[in-house]
C-alpha cells in the first residue's frame, strides 16, 4: 500500500508531538513531510484559508487548542470556504493538554500519582494546563517536577522543560486509543482521520 505523505500545522511542539503519535497509531502508511509551528494559534488562523487551498491536492492536518467559542463555529469562522477534501482541521478541547491527560493512567504513572486526581472527561477541564501544573506539583519525582512546574517567583506560565517533558511522555507511554476513552474531541479526531484515509487504499 501506498504512503500517505502529510504536512502537519499545529500551534506548538507539544501538538506536533500529539499529531504525529495519533497519526503513527491510526496508520503507520502516515509520513509527515513537514511541521508548520511558526507563531501559536495567530499563525494558523492567518494562514488556514492557505492550507485550505493547497488540501485541493496535499495532505494537510491542522490541529489547534479551542481556548474559546465551540469547535465548529471556530471552523466556520476561519474558514473562507468549504474545507477541501484532503484537509483535516481538528481543535482540541480545551487545549492539548485535555488529550495528553486523557490517556489517565498512564500520565499518572508517568508522575507517580493517583489517576484519580484527573477527571473522567477531560474535555470538561476549563484550563487543562493549569490542573496539569497542579498535578504535576504532586508528584514525588523531584527532577521531573521541577522540569514541569515553574520555579517559585518566576513569571514563567511552564517550568523550563515543560514541551519537552511532555512530549517524551506522548512519544514513549500515550496511546491515543486509550486516550479517547476519556475525551471526545479526541475521539471524533480519531475518526475523522480514519475515514480520511478512506482515500488512500
Amino acid at each position: 500500500m501506498n504512503n500517505i505523505y502529510i504536512t502537519l500545522a499545529v500551534e506548538d511542539r507539544l501538538s506536533e508531538a500529539v499529531a504525529k503519535k495519533i497519526l503513527q497509531q491510526i496508520d503507520p502508511r502516515f509520513h509527515v513531510i513537514q511541521c508548520l509551528c511558526k507563531g501559536g494559534q495567530g499563525y494558523l488562523k492567518t494562514n488556514i484559508n492557505a492550507f485550505n487551498k493547497a488540501a485541493n491536492s496535499l495532505p494537510f492536518f491542522v490541529l489547534t487548542d479551542q481556548d474559546r467559542g465551540c469547535p465548529p463555529n471556530t471552523i466556520s469562522k476561519w474558514l473562507k470556504h468549504k474545507a477541501n477534501r484532503y484537509l483535516i482541521f481538528r481543535i482540541a478541547v480545551m487545549e492539548i493538554e485535555s488529550w495528553i491527560l486523557a490517556h489517565r493512567d498512564a500520565f499518572a504513572d508517568f508522575l507517580s500519582v493517583s489517576s484519580t486526581l484527573i477527571p473522567g472527561n477531560t474535555d470538561t477541564i476549563k484550563d487543562p494546563k493549569q490542573l496539569l501544573l497542579s498535578i504535576a506539583s504532586r508528584s514525588r519525582l523531584t527532577r521531573l517536577k521541577s522540569d514541569i512546574i515553574p520555579v517559585s517567583g518566576s513569571t514563567a506560565q511552564i517550568g523550563p522543560d515543560y514541551n519537552n517533558r511532555l512530549s517524551q511522555f506522548v512519544k514513549d507511554h500515550w496511546n491515543a486509543f486509550d486516550a479517547k476513552t476519556n475525551s471526545d474531541s479526541l475521539n471524533r479526531t480519531i475518526k475523522r482521520i480514519q475515514q480520511f484515509k478512506e482515500h488512500f487504499k
